[in-house]
Order: structure tokens, then C-alpha cells, then sequence
């Protein structure tokens, strides 16, 4: 089985060279949806800027050390943009500090109350989230609130809910439809727009990834305000991945989306870690490491699930674009494996190590994973002396 791998690396260095590993610039599904440009603090949303990861801190707001650190972590996970609740006086007491230590944008999560909105605004956040649908008479406050925000030159997120839909439009629709969603959102902005206010992005969020879908789609084709995707109550880690990668797919690959926030029950830097994850397999955001690995089969001679997953914990925290291939067996393995910037071909307890398509050694399968990790490393540092970014997103601490 071996001698077969030899031979096909043999067959494909012996054609004419061609370029190996990552491609440098990744192909694009579609064209992105051309949207209003809005700044939320040191990132730009919208336009023709990056789609960004966007998280929510679960401490209470009003103990400012530990949101101050949960967002430290979510910072260093990636997260670019991050969201605190404000449901009391004392979390909006604590908003001025938190706004002004935190390493990243912070939006104020704000339901119910109005005045917390111009609490927010006057802490210095980068933008003002609000829920109409759970702030009473907020249709009344519209006017004030557009004036606190232009003064600031503070953005604000429209955030509709299918749990918390406006009474009206659940009597008019019957449910949370897409079209409810949409109009409530509509709405808001059209009473914003009578005071000249448009520094605005919107949410229509929904538990059902297809009635997601279809909301965003039509608020897509009914205004050029950026739009922040999210399916809402998503669910625990794996459920809630699944529905999130489903939906965003679907809308990113049409170009529609600015910002994202995957919504699960578990700790915010899974979501961001998700999040990411999403961005970088459609080719949204430069790869960091990639593992690819063979789902193994009764060809496989090796236990490829420990090699996978040994090689991944091997390799965590290395923040290069970097593709290592770990296959099992010579059916696709050697093709992988030479595709990759480093990978594997394993068969009869031993392991082809590949680097840009080259066989540079065979190793027990006992060493396959120190190997791997040691080349890993080589090839890092050599991106690095090359100049080659991380993919890790730029943050700018103001």
C-alpha cells in the first residue's frame, strides 16, 4: 500500500509544477450585497468592509471586572464587535467604564426601558441596540433617541425578535412571518428617517433558520441598510451550530450579510469560534489552520480519529494559514496530502509526511503526530519571517 502512495507522488511530481496549498485570494460565492457603510467604533460595517464576528457577554453588566475579562477572552477568540445587556440602572451605570477599557467595540443590549438608550449613548458606547417590540411608547421616543445618536455619531442596531414582535403586526400576521418580521423593522427605520437619522443596521431574527432566511432575503431587497444576521434561540452547541452554519451559508453565499453572531447555549467564545469558522469555509475571512481528514473507512490502516484529533490539539493556538491534511489510507490520501501545505498519507503503520507536495519523510505511526507538529512549526515560522498574516482579525485598541 505504501509502494502504491510512493508511486502516485511519483507520478505527480514528475508533471509540470503547479501552485500548491491555500490559494492566496479564495474564490467568491457572490457579490456582496451593496449596503450603507456605518462605523461602530473602530469597525467599519457595511459596504465594502469585512463581515465581522460579533459575540454577547453572559456576566451582569454591573460587574464590570468580569464582563471587562469575558470580553478579554472573547477579544483574543477573535470576536471584533461585542454586545452587554442593560436591564438595570446599575448595568448602565457601569457602561461608561466598561465602553471605555474594552479592546472592542460595545454595543448596549437595550429592551424596555428608553432611558437606558440615552444612558448608553452618553457612556460613550459604539452603538445602541433596541428591541421596539419590548420598549414601551418607543415609537414616541424616536425623535429624542435620533437626536442623542446623531450628536454622537452613534449607530443604532433595530433589533427585531420573533419572540418579542410588536402586538400589532403579530395581530395583522397571525405568527412571526418573515413579512412581520420585515415590517416591524421597516417601520422603525422609516420613523428615524423622518428626523434624518440613518446611521442604522437591522436584525430580524427567528428560531427557524428557512423563516430566517427568507426574512433577511426580503429586508435584502427592501432597503440598503447593513444587516446583522442571527438565528435567535438557536439552541445548545451542536444544534445551534448546525442551524447557524444552514442560514448563514444560505445568505452569505448570496451576498447578503454584514455582521453575524452565532446565538448558542454555551460559553460566547464557542460562538465566536463558530462564528469564525463559518467566515473562513466560504472564504469570508483569510483560513487560519485547517485540519483536513478522511472520515475513515474500512480501507484505513491507521486510527485516523486520534491522529486527527491529536494533530488539532497539537496544533491549537497556531494563528498562520496553515492546511495540514491527515489521511488514512492511499485512495485519496497521497492527493490530500500533497494539496496541503503539510500532510500525511498513512498506510501499513507508517506515514508519508508531505510539505508542499513533497515527501520529505516516512515515519512510524508513532510518530506521525510529533512529525506533523514539528513541521507545522517549521512552516509557521518561515510564514512568519515571510511576512504572511495570521488569520486572526485585526483589533485596534483605541
Amino acid at each position: 500500500m505504501l509502494e502504491t502512495a510512493r508511486r502516485t507522488v511519483g507520478l505527480h511530481t514528475s508533471m509540470t509544477a503547479i501552485s500548491l496549498g491555500m490559494p492566496s485570494v479564495p474564490l467568491k460565492l457572490a457579490e456582496r450585497r451593496v449596503s450603507r457603510r456605518i462605523q461602530v467604533g473602530t469597525v467599519a460595517v457595511g459596504g465594502d468592509a469585512p463581515v465581522s464576528v460579533q459575540s454577547m457577554t453572559t456576566t451582569r453588566t454591573s460587574d464590570i471586572g468580569a464582563t471587562l475579562q469575558q470580553i478579554a477572552e472573547l477579544t483574543a477568540s477573535g470576536c471584533q464587535i461585542v454586545r452587554v445587556a442593560v436591564p438595570t440602572q446599575d448595568d448602565a451605570d457601569a457602561l461608561a467604564v466598561i465602553a471605555r477599557k474594552s479592546q472592542i467595540p460595545v454595543i448596549a443590549d437595550i429592551h424596555f426601558q428608553p432611558k437606558y438608550v440615552f444612558a448608553a449613548i452618553d457612556a460613550g458606547c459604539a452603538a445602541v441596540r433596541v428591541n421596539p417590540g419590548n420598549i414601551k411608547q418607543f415609537d414616541d421616543r424616536v425623535k429624542e433617541i435620533a437626536k442623542a445618536a446623531s450628536e454622537t455619531a452613534t449607530p443604532i442596531r433595530i433589533g427585531v425578535n420573533a419572540g418579542s414582535l410588536d402586538r400589532r403586526l403579530l395581530a395583522k400576521y397571525g405568527r412571526a412571518t418573515p413579512e412581520a418580521l420585515v415590517e416591524s423593522a421597516l417601520w422603525e427605520c422609516s420613523l428615524f428617517e423622518e428626523h434624518g437619522f440613518r446611521d442604522i443596521k437591522i436584525s430580524v431574527k427567528h428560531n427557524d433558520p428557512v423563516v430566517m432566511v427568507n426574512a433577511y432575503r426580503q429586508l435584502a431587497a427592501a432597503c440598503d441598510y447593513p444587516l446583522h444576521l442571527g438565528v435567535t434561540e438557536a439552541g445548545p452547541a451542536f444544534q445551534g451550530t448546525i442551524k447557524s452554519a444552514v442560514a448563514f451559508g444560505a445568505l452569505l453565499s448570496e451576498g447578503i450579510g454584514d455582521t453575524i453572531r452565532v446565538s448558542l447555549s454555551a460559553p460566547p467564545v464557542e460562538e465566536v469560534k463558530v462564528g469564525t469558522q463559518i467566515l473562513e469555509s466560504l472564504g469570508l475571512r483569510e483560513r487560519g489552520l485547517e485540519i483536513v481528514s478522511c472520515p475513515s473507512c474500512g480501507r484505513a490502516q491507521v486510527d485516523v480519529y486520534t491522529l486527527a484529533e491529536q494533530v488539532t490539539a497539537g496544533l491549537d493556538g497556531l494563528d498562520v494559514p496553515l492546511r495540514v491534511a491527515v489521511m488514512g489510507c492511499v485512495v485519496n490520501g497521497p492527493g490530500e496530502a500533497r494539496e496541503a501545505d503539510l500532510g500525511v498519507a498513512s498506510g501499513n503503520g507508517k506515514g508519508q509526511i508531505f510539505v508542499k507536495g513533497e515527501v520529505v519523510r516516512t515515519v512510524p505511526e508513532s510518530k506521525i503526530v510529533e512529525t506533523l507538529i514539528e513541521e507545522a512549526l517549521k512552516i509557521a515560522a518561515t510564514m512568519k519571517d515571510d511576512g504572511v498574516a495570521s488569520g486572526e482579525p485585526e483589533v485596534s485598541v483605541s
